[in-house]
């Protein structure tokens, strides 16, 4: 009688189970489509980001004005949705750089003589003991405040984590049997590296970029705030809460709405990103 009544109690329980995990990784996805079509078509979603109505200053949410109204009077829906192209941009640039950078430094590390591979591999673990803003901060500090500086900044101080892995993954394929054939028959050095050896070290980048994407993105907000990304008036999403954070006791939407964009991309990304990351690690079916 206990069998019966656990059997299908059970049942109900694994469906559940396997159902949240795929609703919310749906929810996050379908989020980040909406972002990134207000990325590339903002006006199809709203208005001019710069017009300003000195008639209708911290107007609290409405029907007219979703998110509100700025200390100016510009309404904060239409500045949050073109700030996606801003702060995506500057995202996905920071990511190809330290993405790029950490493939060729990996690879010269997993191939090369093992004296420099030493040499590459501290430097990598020196520049990963610091924080990431920290190492942005500094570069920043040398080439100036702007959004090429930004960009350059966090994909440099990114770079250290993509190497160590491709380095990684240099060195277990560099010990394949197919590579150990393809030298055996005379194969060329650069003919390797580019037949057997990059493609197969590549599998797990998309899916870390995803997750980088993301720390990228919050890391340009945090800078942005600070005055050190774009500068005002453009529509920059951390730049926005830096505006708005001296009227937070008569108009917290300015701020807070903005932000809560800013965390939601976030966390779409990295939901998105650890899925990704369990099938191509084969501990979830698709």
């Amino acid at each position: 009688m206990t069998v019966a009544l656990t059997r299908p109690f059970t049942g109900r329980l694994g469906s559940t189970s396997r159902l949240r995990p795929r609703t919310g990784v749906a929810v996050a996805v379908a989020f980040l489509l909406l972002a990134l079509a207000a990325a590339a078509v903002p006006g199809l979603f709203a208005g001019d980001p710069l017009a300003a109505d000195p008639l209708r200053v911290l107007e609290a949410p409405s029907a007219a004005h979703w998110f509100g109204t700025d200390q100016l009077g510009r309404d904060v829906f239409d500045r949050v949705v073109h700030g996606a192209r801003h702060s995506l941009s500057i995202g996905v640039a920071a990511t190809g750089i330290s993405v790029g950078a950490g493939l060729l430094l990996g690879l010269l590390a997993g191939l090369t003589h093992r004296y420099a591979d030493e040499a590459l591999s501290r430097g990598f673990d020196a520049l990963s003991a610091f924080p990431l803003v920290l190492l942005a901060l500094l570069f920043i500090a040398v080439a100036g405040v702007g959004t090429t500086s930004l960009i350059v900044a966090i994909g440099l101080a990114m770079t250290p984590h993509y190497a160590r892995v491709v380095r990684a993954q240099t060195f277990v394929v560099r010990r394949a049997a197919y590579v150990t054939h393809a030298v055996a028959f005379g194969g060329s050095r650069i003919r390797l590296v580019l037949r057997h050896v990059l493609p197969n070290v590549l599998g797990p980048v998309p899916v870390l970029a995803m997750i980088g994407l993301g720390e990228s993105i919050m890391i340009a907000a945090g800078l942005s705030f600070l005055g050190l990304g774009p500068q005002p008036p453009s529509p920059e999403w951390g730049a926005m809460i830096s505006e708005g954070r001296g009227y937070l006791h008569v108009a917290w939407w300015a701020s807070i709405l903005p932000g809560a964009v800013v965390t939601a991309v976030v966390i779409a990304l990295t939901v998105t990103g650890r899925r990704l990351q369990r099938r191509f690690e084969g501990r979830e079916a698709a």
